[in-house]
C-alpha cells in the first residue's frame, strides 16, 4: 500500500553494498510504499563506478553521486579532478562525494584527506553540482577549510549524516550548507544531537540512510535501507514541532533545491 503522506528523498545510501545490492527490486518497492519517491547511492571507490552507473541506468528513480571516501584515501588511491569532472557529465550523476575528513579510524592519513578534500571541493565549483561530506573526529580542521574555502570560491554542500558538534552545524548552516539527518537522531542516546538540529531552520536540513548501516528506531539492529527514511522523518518533525507531512514538504523541497540536476 502506498504512503499517503508527501513524498520523501533517501538523500544518501549505498545501493551498491551485499546487503542492499542482492535485494534491490524489492528494496526499491519497499522505499516507494513508504513514500519514498527517489534515491541517491553513493559511489565512494572508483572501481565501483560501472556497478553503480548500471543501477542508476536500470532505475529511474535512483541518481549517484561519485568520490572517494576519505577512509579510502592513500598514497596508493586518489582521484584527480580529472576524473570527477568527466564523470560528472553523466546525467544521473548529481554530486560530488562523499569526500572529507575521518580521524576517529584513519587519523594517519590526515594530509592526504585533507588533499582529496581540496580536489573534491574544486571538482565541485567546476561542475556546479553539490559536496557531499563526511566529517568525524575532525571539527576543527573541517570548520578551517569550510571556511577558508568558501572564501575562495562558493560551492554547495551538504553535510552527510550529520552527528558533529554544534560549532561545525552552525558554520555550515551559516555558509549556506545543508545538514543530513540520519537514523542517528532517533537513538535515545542522542539528545545533544537532536539538540542541535533544533537550532537549525529545517529549510536547511536532508533526509537520509546511508544504509545499510546505522537503522533508526524501530529497526536498530537489522539492515538498514531506505524505506526507513520515514522512520527518520517521522522523529525529525518532532524536533521541529512541525507535522510529518509538513516536515516531509519541507525537507523534499530542500533536496531539489540542491540537487538541481535532479528533475521533479
Amino acid at each position: 500500500m502506498t504512503s499517503k503522506l508527501p513524498e520523501i528523498i533517501d538523500s544518501h545510501c549505498h545501493l551498491d553494498f551485499p546487503e542492499l545490492f542482492n535485494d534491490l527490486g524489492s528494496i526499491v518497492a519497499r522505499a516507494k510504499e513508504r513514500g519514498v519517491t527517489k534515491l541517491v547511492t553513493i559511489c565512494t571507490k572508483e572501481k565501483d563506478l560501472q556497478k553503480i552507473i548500471n543501477i542508476v541506468e536500470q532505475y529511474p528513480e535512483i541518481f549517484f553521486a561519485f568520490g572517494l571516501h576519505p577512509m579510502g584515501v592513500s598514497k596508493n588511491e586518489n582521484l584527480s579532478l580529472e576524473k570527477l569532472i568527466e564523470v560528472s557529465k553523466h546525467p544521473k550523476m548529481i554530486g560530488i562525494g562523499e569526500t572529507g575528513l575521518d580521524y576517529h579510524y584513519t587519523s594517519d592519513t590526515k594530509e592526504l584527506q585533507k588533499e582529496s578534500l581540496l580536489t573534491h571541493i574544486s571538482a565541485a565549483r567546476n561542475t556546479n553540482l553539490p559536496l557531499i561530506i563526511h566529517s568525524r573526529d575532525a571539527d576543527g580542521d573541517m570548520n578551517n577549510i569550510l571556511q577558508s574555502e568558501y572564501k575562495s570560491g562558493t560551492f554547495d554542500c551538504v553535510m552527510h549524516c550529520f552527528s558533529s558538534g554544534e560549532t561545525l552545524a552552525l558554520e555550515c548552516v551559516r555558509l549556506g550548507f545543508y545538514l543530513s539527518m540520519s537514523g542517528i537522531i532517533t537513538f535515545p542516546k542522542s539528545i545533544k544531537l537532536r539538540e542541535i538540529f533544533s537550532k537549525i531552520n529545517p529549510c536547511q536540513i536532508l533526509l537520509e540512510t546511508d544504509s545499510p548501516y546505522l537503522s533508526p528506531v524501530p529497526n536498530r539492529g537489522k539492515t538498514n535501507e531506505p524505506a526507513y527514511t520515514a522512520d527518520t522523518a517521522k522523529v525529525g518533525a518532532t524536533i521541529f514541532n512541525l507535522q510529518e507531512s509538513e516536515f516531509r514538504d519541507i525537507t523534499t523541497e530542500n533536496f531539489y533545491s540542491l540537487f538541481k540536476k535532479v528533475k521533479r
